[in-house]
């Protein structure tokens, strides 16, 4: 169960100045890997928190915007996640694009993005994922899955297709603030490139390589 990473390395000289740059680069690239079927949905990312007294949780979550401000992912505001977040907003997010032999892991600081942009992403939800999100309490305990789909038939009956579907109150966006983004190439003999960005108070950033 070991599989020998490709010998194309990463160089700081390849890197762009700006981490949300060289992200773009590489998501350009995994979404055209998923359009070759090598990867399967290349925004999802593993989402970890940890609580008040520390005690970590992780979650797979599709990223819906990045941007130089950092990555926007969208939940129910009562889930664990979101709990944890008000409580520790310090945040990791991995990338695992294994097939491509790479990783971008990223440390921040979570804050909700603003209704009127939440109300804006809403709108462009499927229908389904709309009723979906008031349907499900994330999270809480449910009696049935019969329980949930009568739930969702009742919403269905209330808001039939084509009608809008008003934005839930519990329900809304996490913007990520990057401190640190890694870019981790797999190498061979588990020699890997990993190159980190770390953030500067005066707003720039510096490039280090860390042993692998």
């Amino acid at each position: 169960m070991r599989a020998h990473y490709r010998a194309e390395g990463l160089d700081e000289s390849a890197l762009a100045p700006h981490p949300m740059d060289q992200f773009a680069r590489w998501f350009k690239q995994a979404a055209q890997a998923a359009i070759a079927g090598m990867i399967y949905e290349p925004n999802a990312m593993v989402v970890s928190t940890a609580d008040a007294e520390g005690r970590p949780s992780s979650r797979t979550v599709l990223m819906k915007q990045y941007d130089e401000q950092g990555f926007v992912f969208y939940t129910n505001y009562d889930s664990r996640k979101a709990q944890d977040l008000a409580a520790n907003p310090y945040v990791s997010l991995l990338f695992p694009w294994h097939p491509m032999a790479r990783q971008v892991i990223v440390t921040g600081t979570a804050r909700r993005t603003g209704r009127e942009e939440t109300a804006a992403y809403f709108r462009t939800r499927p229908h389904g994922s709309q009723l979906g999100a008031w349907a499900s309490s994330q999270s809480s305990v449910v009696y049935s899955r019969a329980e949930l789909d009568a739930t969702y038939r009742e919403l269905t009956a209330r808001y039939p297709e084509g009608a809008q579907v008003p934005v839930p109150p519990h329900w809304g966006g996490f913007r990520i603030a990057p401190s640190t983004v890694e870019f981790w190439q797999g190498r061979e003999n588990r020699l890997h490139d990993r190159l980190r960005y770390v953030a500067e108070p005066d707003g720039t950033w510096r490039v280090e390589r860390l042993s692998p």
